[in-house]
């Protein structure tokens, strides 16, 4: 029997418009370009890519923090299922129940003025999942115990903690309401690598406890590998490849993977050698490439490249890519 998708997206873009115009429609910046992805539930699903690729618009969008220009945004747990692209705003309420957001800079994420406690409990009292002060209580308690956050830390102030212990409670937040599904955008970037590890180490743990399911987006491929069972790549507001994290990072398909992955830093002075460096920035979302989006910077593009856009093909099990010459980059890993 074949697994529902908890998260399902079709030829999904989202454009905003660049300045305003008197007359006409003003030029429109398209940041997330005919999008296909499924993400099972229980997934830790990785979202790479340069900044700039569309990955936190994505991400938003799939909570319905922007708007959807066109494509569909199917959410379904086995108990409800939403339209997210079409949604009303009372289904949007019970949505925000469902769906939530841990954000990447735990110090601007927290308010001041608000004990943790106050914090923590913010979303309980929105949504009016609780009758009382006392059950507010109750579950604060227990999603802080499950986050590693104690009783005397309830009390305080988001100044008393480190960047560490404040995106704990970032994650007891977003974790309050009891979520199916959660978007960590760049939830570890702002920190120091140990605690990075304690941090992932804790969302690993959450995830299997409370049967979550996560969009995980980073540009630092060293922790996807680490965490997600998943990992798509973005490029300019396209998909450019999809794997399962140990087909991608052993067998990369595209050339953007490839550089992406090469990047990485490793100990074993021979890779140096190999690596394959990635020559200039990103172009312009308001005057992409033509064709392949990634021809300006390929070392593989040919003359196909800059005429025709690639399709999203899949090329093995669960492994899809858009590069036309894929099996060709297959052959010369």
């Amino acid at each position: 029997m074949t697994q529902t998708p908890l998260v399902h997206i079709e030829n999904l873009s989202v454009e905003f418009p660049l300045g305003r115009k008197l007359l006409g429609k003003p030029p429109m910046l398209k940041a997330v370009n005919d999008v296909s992805m499924d993400i099972m539930p229980g997934q830790f699903y990785g979202l790479v890519g340069e900044s700039g690729s569309g990955k936190t618009t994505l991400g938003r969008a799939i909570l319905k923090a922007v708007p959807i220009s066109s494509g569909k945004i199917l959410f379904d747990d086995s108990e409800v299922s939403y339209d997210i692209s079409n949604i009303s705003q009372i289904d949007l309420k019970n949505y925000r129940k469902l769906a939530q957001l841990i954000f990447q800079d735990p110090y601007a994420a927290l308010s001041p003025r608000m004990t943790v406690r106050d914090i923590i409990a913010e979303p309980l009292e929105v949504m009016g999942l609780t009758q009382n002060r006392e059950q507010t209580d109750e579950k604060v308690r227990e999603i802080a115990a499950k986050c590693r956050l104690n009783l005397e830390h309830l009390r305080r102030f988001p100044h008393a903690f480190s960047g560490g212990q404040r995106q704990r409670i970032s994650i007891a937040r977003a974790l309050v309401c009891n979520p199916d599904f959660v978007v960590a955008d760049e939830s570890v970037a702002a920190l120091d690598v140990s605690i990075q590890a304690d941090i992932l180490n804790l969302l690993k743990s959450l995830q299997s406890q409370l049967g979550l399911t996560f969009m995980f987006i980073s540009h630092d491929l060293s922790v996807v590998a680490h965490i997600c069972d998943h990992v798509a790549v973005m490029y300019l507001g396209t998909l450019v490849e999809s794997a399962p994290t140990r087909k991608l990072f052993s067998n990369p398909r595209h050339p953007y993977t490839k550089a992406l992955l090469s990047s990485i830093p490793s100990l074993d002075p021979d890779d140096s050698k190999k690596a394959q460096k990635l020559e200039g920035e990103i172009p312009s979302p308001t005057n992409p490439p033509s064709g392949c989006k990634f021809h300006t910077r390929c070392i593989f593009a040919e003359d196909q490249c800059q005429r025709e856009v690639p399709e999203w093909r899949e090329i093995s099990q669960n492994h899809a890519v858009a590069c036309h010459f894929a099996e060709k980059l297959s052959s010369a890993s």
